[in-house]
């Protein structure tokens, strides 16, 4: 991986900085902080600020350029479940955007009375909290670096860990990571904010990719799904696999799996379907066509044209309003944006195999959209309301208008001495000794599509269990085992199980555990404790003061 940061910018930004062991150091590549950030996500600056807010001294080592992860990078019809348990720097952050749409000018595109309000099962726009849940991805971006700002946090970007060997522990804590670039940062305690969990995987801590088997954690959902049909991303006619109907020697359609899916409810090393939330806009001073992808195979699209050829009409169900006349576009139906099967190995994957993959799905996806909105072989209407939208011409500027983040749903989870299961997000368990608080639905994309024996096409691995009131988050999910690390969090692969970590996946809750890692650092810096020796009392008792919900609010807002 090319590191594009050089030597000369870092130093003189660090040179700000004065040298007294309370602030941040810089000798001879070396970059010395109390607390060290990896990831550039919403996790990621949310434990940052809190790591600050609290007196420490904070840098954020993030491989990517732009800060927030989804919820900057194209993910704005925010994923909340019950918003009275989104408290702290997360509300904070919904704060600041609901203060930005009170601007007259940040309603470019649409007037703000023409917005319809939408959200996830209520208002966008909450006037009485002061709260906004829907927002363009610009907007989001800014408000993450207004919080670096603000705070004063050094940001190193485009900087990549050494996974092979940059990690250096000694008696059982990290001392320091070097990146791909050569410099090295050292701290008390570490934070791993990635989507991946790579800094987690380097220091040697123990972690699951994959669906366990539901005998594993005494669970329903967590396994192989076969036969269960949940949303809509599933296909409900009998649709032939082959390139010739009929004809199982002629060979199967694209995107086709010819194994067989497992046994229901076993285990498996495969990952949930990854896709590009997009950000297109109907307005015609600021939607550009969509364009043909370098390497485009219509080929790749026989089986969605089969799906509209059944009656199938819903292509416009997950097109979600967002202000300025533009949209949070997600999957939807049985052939859509998720590149099914294609994401299997982007977990373990390289650093470059992992951009050969980001690439293969952006492929994918523009040559989805493109074959939308130009084959002859879609229907007329279908097209004709389709080419009624574009790429939004202002948000991902320097990006060519796509999303810089790939909606990685899920990853590593770190394997703990503590792990949620849907027992816990269901409430059928009890949780200790809580940091942070859930509510979504159990909520996992599809993860293959193989022939059944009746030898028709299926989708698999799509669940979606409602949750009847918020749970718990222990403190335990977020910090690994005592003999493999005591001064590491992870606030965003945490120990949780496949279907569980289908509810704990939400940027409002990543940044909930962000700034809860962060407090339970700075008291474990404070305490000489290893993370695991954290008093909790007292952590609970900073994590209410900074406005945390740590319990079943008594009513919604």
């Amino acid at each position: 991986m090319k590191n594009s940061f050089r030597f000369t910018s870092w130093f003189v930004f660090l040179s700000l900085f004065s040298c007294r062991s309370s602030e941040v150091k810089n000798h001879l590549n070396i970059i010395t902080a109390d607390i060290i950030v990896y990831g550039g996500t919403s996790a990621a600056i949310a434990s940052a600020v809190q790591a600050s807010r609290l007196g420490k001294t904070v840098v954020v080592v993030s491989p990517d350029k732009h800060l927030g992860g989804m919820a900057s990078g194209g993910l704005g019809f925010t994923d909340t479940g019950n918003k009275a348990v989104i408290g702290g720097i997360a509300r904070e952050f919904y704060q600041r955007v609901y203060q930005h749409y009170q601007k007259p000018e940040a309603w470019r595109w649409q007037k703000k009375e023409e917005y319809g309000n939408k959200g996830q099962g209520t208002p966008a726009m909450d006037g009485t909290e002061r709260t906004m849940w829907i927002f363009e991805p610009h907007v989001a971006e800014t408000i993450f670096e207004d919080f670096v700002r603000e705070n004063k946090i050094p940001v190193f970007r485009d900087e990549w860990l050494n996974r092979e060997n940059g990690v250096q522990k000694k008696n059982g804590k990290i001392t320091s990571f070097q990146t791909l670039s050569g410099i090295t940062y050292a701290g008390k305690m570490f934070i791993d904010a990635t989507y991946e969990g790579d800094l987690m995987a380097a220091a040697g801590i123990s972690y699951h990719v994959g669906r366990e088997a539901n005998s594993v954690y005494g669970e329903e959902y967590n396994g192989i799904q076969t036969g269960v049909l949940h949303h809509d991303h599933y296909f409900k006619k009998n649709i032939d696999p082959y390139k010739i109907p009929g004809n199982s020697a002629s060979g199967l359609l694209p995107l086709i799996s010819p194994e067989n899916p497992g046994e229901k409810g076993e285990g498996d090393n495969k990952v949930q379907a990854y896709c590009f939330r997009m950000c297109l806009s109907n307005h015609p001073e600021n939607r550009l066509p969509f364009p043909k992808p370098d390497g485009y195979d219509s080929t790749q699209y026989e089986l969605l044209v089969r799906v509209f050829d059944s009656g199938w009409r819903e292509l416009f169900r997950k097109f979600d309003p967002i202000p300025n006349r533009k949209t949070d576009t997600n999957n939807h139906g049985p052939v859509s944006t998720d590149y099914i099967g294609m994401s299997y190995d982007y977990p373990e994957a390289t650093f470059e195999r992992r951009q050969e993959i980001i690439k293969a799905h952006e492929t994918y996806q523009k040559g989805l959209l493109y074959f939308i909105a130009t084959s002859k072989r879609i229907p007329k209407e279908v097209q004709e309301e389709f080419n009624t939208w574009g790429l939004a011409k202002d948000e991902f500027t320097d990006n060519g208008n796509w999303p810089h983040q790939l909606y990685v749903r899920e990853a590593r989870r770190m394997l703990s001495n503590y792990v949620m299961t849907e027992n816990e997000t269901l409430g059928r368990k009890p949780v200790n000794n809580p940091v942070g608080m859930g509510s979504y639905s159990l909520d996992s994309h599809n993860i293959q599509r193989y022939v059944k024996p009746d030898g028709y096409v299926q989708n698999e691995g799509d669940i979606g269990v409602h949750i009847k009131e918020p749970y718990q988050i222990g403190y335990g999910a977020i910090i690994p085992k005592k003999q493999e690390c005591q001064n590491l969090f992870v606030p965003v692969c945490l120990s949780s199980s496949h279907i569980a970590y289908g509810s704990i996946r939400m940027e409002p809750v990543f940044m909930i555990l962000g700034q809860s890692a962060a407090t339970a650092a700075a008291q474990a810096i404070e305490s000489k404790k290893a993370v695991q020796d954290v008093d909790f009392t007292k952590l609970k008792e900073q994590l209410l003061k900074d406005k945390q919900v740590l319990t079943k609010p008594a009513s919604t807002f």
